[in-house]
């Protein structure tokens, strides 16, 4: 018969004809040739995985079949979940009574694969983990620690939150107190112009917050000189005479225009004067 027609084992050449044999990359081996060369040993029993049984691998370990087993309680893990230690291979059962978290609400074991919450250490299954006021799972929605219960944030704002004085509306962060009423910051404004007064200098009139230009605006006496508002809440200095006020750089002599501040004056009609534009007059 010519080479050309021949089925011989690539490695030891014998022939294949009316035996079993096994392809690699295109080549075809014998059966006790291949087991050899490429089987791979059990992680086991470190026996080669002969061609008539199953190789079952994990991570580039290969185990027969007979020996896929717990490492514990030596039950098979074909076709099971499992779950891996070190080196050690175990059933879930095991794994969870050696490794897994115990549940702080129902001290159960936390099975590996199934969902769970932790918060600071502690472990719940997601249907343990409850409101502390209306007993519903909180599963992955936000939550508020309270003492030591846990609050789902709608309960959270009915037993605990102020109420902000404008809105009516829970006050969950930060917020403001005046007159001790709390007040969300944006909602604290100016009773005139609607500005946010949170982090700045207001004042008040009949309990009503104003910012100080609004203040200014509506209520501060008016400078004789440049009829803008002289308010003392910013630090301004004033003149007062004969129930008119002046800013401090506004009370000059109406004729010179040298301050008269810590000086003599006099007057002429609605007119302050330096003495020496005075004795001119």
């Amino acid at each position: 018969m010519p080479t050309s027609e021949r089925l011989d084992c690539h490695y030891c050449k014998d022939s294949l004809l009316g035996k079993k044999y096994i392809m690699k990359d295109d080549t075809q081996y014998c059966t006790k040739c291949y087991e050899n060369l490429f089987a791979n040993n059990c992680e086991a029993c470190s026996l080669p995985i002969g061609c008539n049984c199953k190789d079952l691998s994990y991570k580039d370990r290969h185990w027969h079949e007979q020996c896929f087993k717990c490492g514990k309680c030596s039950r098979s893990l074909v076709e099971k979940a499992f779950a891996a230690k070190d080196d050690l291979l175990l059933c879930t059962e095991c794994h969870a009574q050696d490794y897994s978290s115990k549940c702080t609400t129902c001290k159960k074991t936390i099975m590996p694969g199934s969902r769970k919450m932790e918060y600071k250490g502690n472990s719940w299954h997601e249907t343990c983990f409850l409101c502390h006021r209306c007993q519903q799972p909180i599963g992955t929605k936000s939550f508020i620690p309270k003492d030591t219960g846990y609050f789902c944030v709608a309960c959270f704002e009915k037993q605990f939150a102020y109420q902000c004085s404008a809105c009516k509306k829970a006050i969950t962060t930060g917020g403001v107190t005046y007159q001790e009423k709390p007040w969300h910051r944006e909602c604290f404004l100016c009773i005139g112009c609607r500005k946010q007064l949170s982090g700045q200098r207001f004042t008040t009139r009949e309990n009503y917050p104003y910012c100080l230009e609004c203040f200014s605006n509506l209520y501060a006496k008016k400078c004789v000189g440049c009829t803008k508002p002289i308010t003392s809440l910013a630090g301004a200095k004033y003149i007062s005479f004969e129930e008119r006020q002046w800013h401090s750089e506004c009370f000059t002599c109406m004729q010179c225009s040298v301050s008269l501040v810590g000086r003599g004056f006099l007057t002429q009609r609605d007119n302050i004067l330096c003495t020496d534009c005075g004795r001119d007059k």
